[in-house]
């Protein structure tokens, strides 16, 4: 069984549903045969029913006609009207059975002990006989005998009661040959229309499979192109060949062209990646080759060499762990989702942040109420975004700020704000791609590598939410995060204490 239904997998579709087709054929035809078959069978059966029903009353209207209570009167008028009748050279049998008088019948080799026929033996003859007694035994009303030279015989038998209280048995008897050779008739007439619309329909389905597999065939044949590493081919002008396959190549069209967006930027990714790390492996290596050169190096000089190469392989292992958290932000385990209480988590947050350069620092007010976010993830994009804030304005006089603000529907945004140089509006969608820098001259000393605000966004879009890049009232640059799952703390009365301003990393 598992071998057939494996040689089916590798069947094409086609004449796959050209097999179902049949089958659903052979079915319905069955089924039909079989209501048909029967019916017929019951309708004949019904009519012969009819039939004998009818020959049955006449005969006992006729007996009833001789009004004599005489058994052998009752029987020379049964014999009377059965030789009258032409039943003699038909296979209906009639007969009538009066106390006291042998049996009139059209048959009478059916009710005497008949001596053994041509080429029959004793023991034929006499289970022939047996048969024939059944005639005389079987109860009134509708019965159906196998009788002898008959075959398959419906019978009819009625009790009559004539003149002066004499009970008479009359019965007719029809052959059901009617019903072989109706249900015969049947039968040949399915199978022949059975074959006809068999065969029609392998032909009408295995037309109607090529017409329909063909766009299938060519999605199979740009699979098997793509799959061999030309990700270019497009199925083109589905449009003939009805929705579902219309959305299906639209769908298969549109798959291939995120792959094609997908791995470019994989291949960027990758040759930035190994840029930025062979860099610093640059550098270490040429200060280590200097070292070497030197067959008595100083003391301070020994510490240069060593200072350069801590800070590269330093600036190396935030690269790597920042690619390695990309990587995370893909898994379902990249978040641990709890409550947390907004106001002093950002205060906490904010506290640290400004102490970590010289610059004119202020935090809005703060909405109270509890945020659904991983505290960590959520701590490392506000830190990204400020680090950015910081790393594009001044020092002293250099301004980053924070708002905070709620939104309707339990969403809080989360913006920092800048008086930098700003991001030029065709640069604002790719601030936020890996190893994307605005300012291209900016040596990787102070620009870092590219990756924080790469790790915002994959922060943001992991809970839900959105970061977008706008411009700052202050002239420079506005970078707000958007989250959901925030709500307000009931009977809040103002928003927390108004803006703070900082300087040189520490309050006023």
């Amino acid at each position: 069984m598992r071998r057939l239904r494996n040689r089916l997998a590798l069947t094409g579709l086609r004449w796959r549903l050209a097999g179902w087709v049949a089958v659903v054929v052979l079915l319905c035809t069955g089924i039909s045969f079989v209501a048909v078959y029967r019916g017929t069978g019951t309708q004949v059966r019904q009519q012969i029913d009819k039939e004998i029903s009818g020959d049955a009353g006449d005969l006992a209207h006729d007996l009833a006609l001789s009004r004599s209570a005489s058994p052998a009167r009752v029987s020379r008028a049964a014999n009377s009207y059965v030789r009258d009748q032409s039943f003699a050279a038909s296979s209906t049998v009639l007969f009538a059975l009066v106390p006291g008088a042998a049996p009139s019948t059209n048959r009478p080799e059916l009710f005497s002990q008949s001596a053994p026929d041509d080429n029959e033996t004793a023991a034929q003859q006499a289970q022939e006989n047996r048969l024939s007694r059944r005639l005389l035994t079987v109860a009134d009303g509708y019965s159906t005998l196998a009788l002898p030279d008959l075959g398959m015989l419906r019978v009819l038998k009625r009790s009559v009661r004539l003149h002066g209280g004499l009970r008479v048995t009359v019965g007719v008897g029809e052959p059901l040959s009617a019903v072989r050779h109706a249900q015969a008739g049947v039968a040949r007439a399915f199978i022949l229309a059975g074959i006809l619309a068999l065969a029609l329909a392998l032909l009408a389905s295995y037309l109607i499979g090529t017409r329909v597999s063909r766009p299938l065939r060519r999605m199979a044949a740009v699979a098997a192109r793509v799959d061999a590493g030309d990700l270019h081919p497009r199925i083109h002008d589905p449009g003939g060949q009805g929705h579902e396959v219309r959305v299906l190549a639209e769908s298969f069209n549109r798959m291939l062209d995120r792959l094609t967006e997908a791995f470019a930027g994989q291949r960027a990714f990758v040759a930035d990646a190994s840029h930025e790390l062979r860099t610093p492996l640059t550098v270490i290596r040429g200060q280590l080759e200097v070292l070497a050169a030197q067959s008595a190096p100083s003391a301070a000089e020994v510490r240069r060499v060593e200072y350069l190469v801590l800070a590269e392989i330093a600036r190396m292992t935030r690269l790597v762990d920042e690619l390695l958290l990309l990587a995370k932000s893909e898994q379902t385990q990249f978040l641990r989702v709890e409550p947390i209480d907004l106001a002093p988590f950002v205060s906490e947050l904010w506290d640290g942040a400004s102490l970590i350069a010289d610059r004119r620092f202020e935090l809005g007010p703060l909405p109270p109420g509890t945020l659904q976010a991983d505290p960590d993830r959520l701590a490392q994009a506000l830190r990204n975004l400020l680090d950015n804030a910081i790393a594009h304005t001044t020092p002293e006089h250099g301004l980053v700020r924070l708002q905070v603000t709620a939104l309707a529907g339990q969403r809080v945004r989360f913006a920092v704000e800048d008086d930098g140089p700003g991001i030029d509006a065709t640069q604002r969608e790719r601030v936020f791609d890996r190893l994307h820098r605005t300012d291209a001259a900016r040596d990787r000393a102070t620009g870092g590598a590219g990756l924080g605000l790469a790790i915002v966004r994959a922060i943001a879009e992991a809970h839900g939410g959105s970061v977008v890049a706008e411009a700052s009232p202050e002239g420079g640059a506005r970078l707000a995060l958007e989250l959901a799952g925030f709500v307000a703390a009931a009977a809040a009365g103002p928003q927390a204490e108004g803006p703070r301003p900082v300087t040189s990393g520490r309050r006023v």
